[in-house]
Order: structure tokens, then sequence, then C-alpha cells
């Protein structure tokens, strides 16, 4: 399995290089502007993913497996979602932290809803971007898009858990 990962990292940096490639070789004149973006994206994440790695180490330690399954984990029900709702909307540092957060939530024994609807929280529920979201488009606007939001992440959370057992049901079905 170690071997798949290695594999799939060393596909995506190639695909990234093939892109850069293609971008300096077919618009010469934005090939500047690319490497001017990849290398701020890099610099922001140097500084920190490094405060994050520290903190998800200190998490893994401090905070017991059997917390995270209580409030989380399969029989989580409806507090699951609402706790994880709540935890993914509060932060407000970029998408790619909430990545290695949530890997940590499932090697804890978080379920893969509430891990799903966690990720969705964070990338679409924003706590300071509701009253900005309020102000320019109205109370109307926002409480609808933040109450459809709430039961899709809901509803794309379950979905995905689902086919992620019937995936590892069938891989369990070949592997026997």
């Amino acid at each position: 399995m170690k071997r798949k990962g290695k594999l799939v990292q060393w596909i995506v940096f190639a695909v990234s290089v093939l892109i850069y490639c293609s971008v300096l070789f077919f618009l010469p004149d934005r090939a500047e502007c690319v490497v001017d973006a990849s290398m701020r994206s890099l610099v922001e994440m140097a500084l920190i993913l490094p405060a994050v790695m520290i903190l998800l180490g200190l998490f893994a330690v401090w905070v017991p497996k059997d917390l995270i399954v209580k409030y989380l984990g399969r029989s989580s029900g409806i507090k699951g979602i609402a706790l994880s709702l709540v935890l993914g909307a509060l932060p407000t540092g970029p998408l790619y932290i909430a990545f290695p957060i949530s890997a940590t939530l499932l090697r804890k024994g978080a379920r893969v809803s509430n891990v799903i609807i966690f990720l969705t929280a964070w990338s679409c529920i924003k706590l300071p971007q509701e009253m900005v979201e309020l102000q320019f488009l109205g109370l109307k606007f926002m409480s609808l898009r933040l109450f459809l939001t709430i039961i899709f992440s809901v509803i794309m959370g379950f979905s995905i858990e689902c086919v992620i057992r019937k995936i590892d049901a069938r891989r369990g079905e070949i592997s026997s």
C-alpha cells in the first residue's frame, strides 16, 4: 500500500511538471506568473504546515481515541454531525490544513461521514465569511445558502461513507 502512495505522489509531481512545461511552451508570457503563484503557495504552506503538524502531533498524543469515537464515531449520531459542522466552521485557515486534521480524526475512529461534513464545513461555512455574505448578499441569500450547504454536506457525508463501505466490502470479498 505504501508503494501505491509513493506512485501516486510521483504521478502528481510528473503531471505538475508536465503542466508547467506546457504553459512554458504554449504560453511563455504566463510562465513567470505561474512560477510566482506557485512560489507564493509553497512559501505559505512552508510557514503554516510545520505548526499544524506540531499541533496534530499533540492532538494525536493528548486526545484519547475514545473521546473521538464517542463524539465523532459510528454511534455519535446527530451530535457528531453538529460537532463536525461547528469544528469545520470555526477555523479560518486554508483548506489544505483540514486534510491532515481529517486524516488524524479518521485514524482515531471518527466516522467517515462526520469527516466529510467537517471538510465541507471547513471549505463552505466560515463564520467571518457568513457575516460578509450577510452584508453584501442579504439575510435571505445567506440563510438559504447556509441551510442548503448544511443539508447537502450531511447527504454527501453519508453517501460517501456508503460508497466507501461498499468498496471496502468488495475488497474484503476479493482478498478472501
